[in-house]
């Protein structure tokens, strides 16, 4: 499944598309250079149970690490996510 990312200033999104329509997405902000609020995760009904909510989490995560960026995750699903991965650690704020 391919992961797209697109970011205008300082509004970005990791998402899931097929045929000009987004299928799933994570939605951040950037307050700071260094600094990412996921603000909502949302996967469409076709894609549930396919673990593609977790999926964009963790690129967001490989971005925040490649990028040096701490993530703050206000977002509830990836709130989640963070709490059971201890290996996310590293890029929590």
């Amino acid at each position: 499944m391919l992961i797209q990312h697109k970011k205008a200033g300082a509004k970005g999104m990791f998402y899931v598309e097929n045929d000009g329509n987004i299928l799933a997405e994570l939605v951040y902000t950037m307050p700071s250079p260094e600094k990412m609020i996921i603000e909502h995760t949302e996967v469409s009904d076709e894609l549930r149970g396919q673990n593609v909510g977790y999926q964009l989490v963790h690129t967001s995560v490989e971005y925040a690490r490649k990028h040096n960026i701490k993530i703050i995750p206000l977002c509830p699903f990836a709130h989640s996510v963070f709490k059971k991965k201890a290996e996310f650690a590293d890029v929590l704020a």
